[in-house]
């Protein structure tokens, strides 16, 4: 059971923030504060009490100290806080993410949201999780002129379907596989492939950005730009963000 704080200098957003999350089962208390100065001298007061604190769900745009300076100050006690952003503004969230935000979600808050963020957390405090743990590589047999090519999943940039087959593409070229993409999306989801649209399967791995046109999304994969349906928008961005945090500093970083 999560012990938690909840942040906000709007009192109804923190009254609806603090009833969602006492309703969760995961959570066992709750301690509202009306802003990041006070959230942070709850902390200071949580330590010398001996009380245990798992997580702070905090709005970003915040007066005096904002979200984000909380989570720089939060991360240097010597047992940080997990850190879930809720905030009505999308643009922060790569630099949330950056100070090693666990999740971030935007208001209107939706209850199932949240409660996957409380998932996360609950992962996060509980147990240590890799999302995208190395795996052994898979290969695929395709047909390729009356013969049989063997291709490694790991080549394989993205699937789309094509009739009665699912479309592989790789550096090298293309090949068909008789197979339904749903099954092929549930087999490859552990492997860092993601559903884009109906018809699309990509590996996220191979995804080098995401970027908006007129309201539509769509990602680079290649020399490529393929379309994000609306449903599978929020999935992809969310991904995307986790995999830029986790992602190890280069050597000139």
């Amino acid at each position: 059971m999560l012990r938690v704080l909840a942040a906000d200098d709007e009192a109804p957003a923190l009254e609806e923030l603090t009833y969602l999350l006492r309703r969760h089962p995961r959570i066992e208390h709750v301690k509202p504060a009306r802003d990041a100065a006070e959230a942070l001298r709850e902390i200071g007061r949580m330590i010398k009490s001996g009380e245990r604190l798992d997580a702070v769900f905090l709005d970003i745009c915040m007066p005096a100290l904002d979200g984000l300076d909380f989570a720089r100050l939060a991360a240097g006690f010597a047992d940080p806080p997990a850190i879930v952003f809720v905030t009505a503004h999308d643009e922060f969230a790569v630099t949330a993410f950056e100070f090693g935000a666990v999740d971030y979600i935007l208001k209107p808050i939706d209850p199932d949201r949240l409660g996957e963020a409380v998932r996360r957390v609950d992962e996060a405090v509980h147990r240590e999780i890799t999302p995208y743990e190395p795996e052994t590589d898979e290969v695929i047999p395709v047909e390729l002129g009356g013969r049989t090519r063997l291709i490694s999943r790991a080549d394989v940039t993205h699937a789309e379907t094509q009739g009665d087959y699912i479309r592989l593409h790789t550096a090298d070229g293309s090949y068909l596989l008789r197979m339904p993409l749903a099954a092929l999306a549930e087999r490859w989801r552990t492997a860092g492939f993601i559903r884009i649209h109906r018809k699309t399967l990509v590996a996220a791995a191979h995804i080098t950005e995401l970027r908006f046109d007129e309201g539509r999304a769509l990602v680079q994969v290649g020399d490529l730009l393929l379309p994000v349906s609306r449903r599978h928008t929020r999935e992809v961005r969310d991904l995307l963000i986790r995999r830029f945090r986790q992602r190890p500093p280069s050597p000139d970083e």
